[in-house]
């Protein structure tokens, strides 16, 4: 399930990351690649002090677990901490699949990426992301603020930059809810009661949903 999340930054918080980015560096990213990854990720990393990282990681996770269609749709029960990434001329990065297991403060299995846009797209060309499903693409490119959430076993990649710069906010998220497509039972069926709700209220209908989602959620759910 591919999901985008408009406005998880307002442009006011954006233009505040952008500021606080600006006060780091940015760093090879091969420096961080696995070694399958290194000849095909062409993208720079940004580091900073451990005062800035920590304002970068509380404003950008507070609004994305925040967003009303996140919850939903992650049921995030770990994430790791952002990564911030940019792409100049001839930066991309090419077909790959992202690490199963990942480690921060434990091993977390990653079974949902996050791209957060930061650079509006009228601001560079190129730097689309691509997903392979099942031989087919669909690229995206976001308006700054914007994120979009996916299966972490999709191949994918970013098209070479062109021109100018391409800013995201990178993580990675294990959810309650390991398998892809009871994420999107459990997604289609809770906007099925809200649809329900908004138009018609609290009917039979709405209560016979809500149990069959919490009673899903209660089968598929791994604490």
């Amino acid at each position: 399930m591919i999901t985008k999340l408009p406005q998880v930054l307002s442009p006011i918080q954006v233009a505040s990351i952008i500021q606080l980015i600006e006060h780091g560096s940015f760093n090879s990213g091969k420096d961080t690649a696995g070694w399958h990854a290194k000849a095909v990720k062409h993208n720079l990393q940004w580091q900073g002090d451990t005062e800035l990282n920590e304002q970068i990681q509380t404003g950008i996770q507070g609004a994305l677990t925040q967003h009303p269609q996140f919850t939903g749709a992650a049921y995030a029960k770990a994430m790791m901490p952002f990564i911030i990434s940019e792409s100049t001329l001839g930066g991309g990065y090419g077909d790959h699949i992202d690490d199963a297991l990942m480690v921060n403060e434990s091993v977390l299995r990653t079974d949902i990426s996050c791209t957060l846009f930061l650079t509006p797209p009228q601001d560079y060309e190129g730097g689309e992301l691509v997903m392979n499903l099942s031989g087919m693409e669909m690229a995206f490119k976001l308006n700054a603020g914007d994120a979009i959430i996916y299966p972490s076993t999709t191949l994918h990649r970013v098209n070479p930059v062109t021109s100018g710069s391409r800013k995201v906010a990178l993580t990675w998220i294990e959810s309650h809810i390991p398998q892809a497509s009871q994420r999107e039972i459990l997604f289609d069926l809770d906007c099925a009661r809200k649809e329900i709700m908004e138009h018609h209220g609290k009917t039979s209908a709405f209560d016979r949903i809500t149990k069959t989602h919490a009673n899903l959620l209660r089968q598929w759910a791994m604490t």
